[in-house]
């Protein structure tokens, strides 16, 4: 039975469309799967929840500046080169997909270094590190690059072009056919219920979770409030219109088909799960110092669309609950731009990345030839 192995790690959002993207290749039952994560993150859990083999690596962060730990990080990313080449050369897969974050470069590094095609997959409409590092090892080994976005060839040296096929973001089979109807069962909220859903991160949002608990005598004039607050984080106490929960697990896809609104930050896999149910989204994105800008590319992406609103400061001013509710307020009493919102985002999420992907590592798959496993 031929080999694909799959790499990609640190966050849900590194991992969670590379599963979309093994859910159908399961499907087939043709092939070997394989996980190359961090050791010690949180890679190993959520992969072998899904009944797949990982395999677990060293991994060092990549810092876009220098800190204490860049050193010792270094070492961590040498030592899962070896280890990454070590696992690869006895596997023989034939292809590696990666899914980025920084646990997948000594995986991307290590198939280049044995001959072993390297496919990758970028979220955000602008490459992040870990991609524009791993773009050297998909030229070298003559993989191939997905994008999300047609507008991030612009971000892309002219060698890599012809490599790219715009793809869409892959979103697990679960939420395309989601069931509003179970969603609404699982919060115990009747078929008249309207749902404003709030969305921070898997970790919630300290931000948003402030601005939602400041603006929630508003909101719930119009909306039944459903919070995913992030563990620990807590929130009002719960009533007859607020319902919190520190995190959504199985039960996100029905109870996303629910809602009627959904309130977020603009992480790429929470913004095209949002799409494929072609929910209308107000967007606050994380932004400042703390990040490299990706979440308000994403979601300039879905305003321009139409398919979001984006919540912006005033002047210097910050983001404002009044803000917030006043615009909540204008879009639940105006269904037709509701439903605008709604038609824009479905046909964004009306592109399966997980099957556009899965089908090229099947046609790899029919060549039938390990790639790699020697040394050069």
């Amino acid at each position: 039975m031929l080999t694909v192995a799959f790499t990609g790690g640190g966050t849900g959002g590194h991992i969670y469309p590379g599963l979309a993207v093994i859910a159908l290749l399961k499907r087939r039952g043709n092939c070997r799967i394989v996980w190359l994560g961090d050791r010690r993150g949180m890679d190993r859990s959520l992969v072998e929840r899904e009944g797949l083999e990982f395999f677990g690596i060293p991994a060092g962060r990549l810092r876009r500046y220098f800190s204490l730990k860049t050193i010792p990080d270094l070492f961590r990313v040498l030592a899962g080169f070896f280890a990454a080449r070590s696992i690869l050369k006895k596997l023989k897969p034939v292809l590696l997909f990666s899914k980025g974050g920084f646990v997948s470069v000594p995986p991307c590094a290590a198939a280049a270094s044995l001959g072993i095609p390297v496919y990758t997959h970028e979220s955000d409409v602008s490459p992040g590190l870990a991609t524009r590092i791993n773009l050297r090892f998909v030229r070298a080994s003559g993989g191939r690059i997905f994008t999300a976005y047609a507008a991030t060839a612009a971000f892309l040296p002219p060698a890599c072009r012809s490599l790219l096929t715009v793809s869409g973001n892959p979103v697990r089979p679960g939420f395309r056919g989601a069931d509003a109807a179970a969603g609404r069962a699982f919060l115990g909220l009747g078929e008249g219920a309207r749902i404003l859903l709030v969305l921070g991160a898997s970790q919630g949002s300290l931000e948003l979770n402030a601005l939602v608990l400041k603006a929630l005598p508003e909101l719930t004039k119009y909306y039944t409030v459903v919070h995913q607050t992030g563990p620990g984080n807590g929130g009002a106490e719960p009533g007859e219109r607020y319902r919190p929960y520190a995190y959504f697990r199985e039960e996100m896809p029905q109870v996303l088909a629910a809602a009627e609104l959904v309130l977020s930050r603009s992480g790429a896999g929470t913004l095209w799960e949002n799409a494929v149910l072609g929910k209308p989204m107000v967007l606050l994105p994380l932004r400042g110092s703390g990040t490299r800008g990706d979440q308000v590319e994403n979601a300039e992406f879905f305003e321009k669309a139409g398919a979001a609103v984006v919540l912006r400061s005033r002047g210097g001013e910050g983001i404002r609950a009044e803000d917030l509710a006043a615009l909540i307020g204008e879009l639940a009493e105006d269904p037709e731009r509701l439903a605008g919102l709604s038609a824009a985002a479905a046909r964004i999420g009306g592109t399966d990345g997980a099957a556009i992907i899965a089908g090229a590592i099947e046609a790899a798959l029919s060549g039938g030839a390990p790639g790699g496993g020697e040394d050069p």
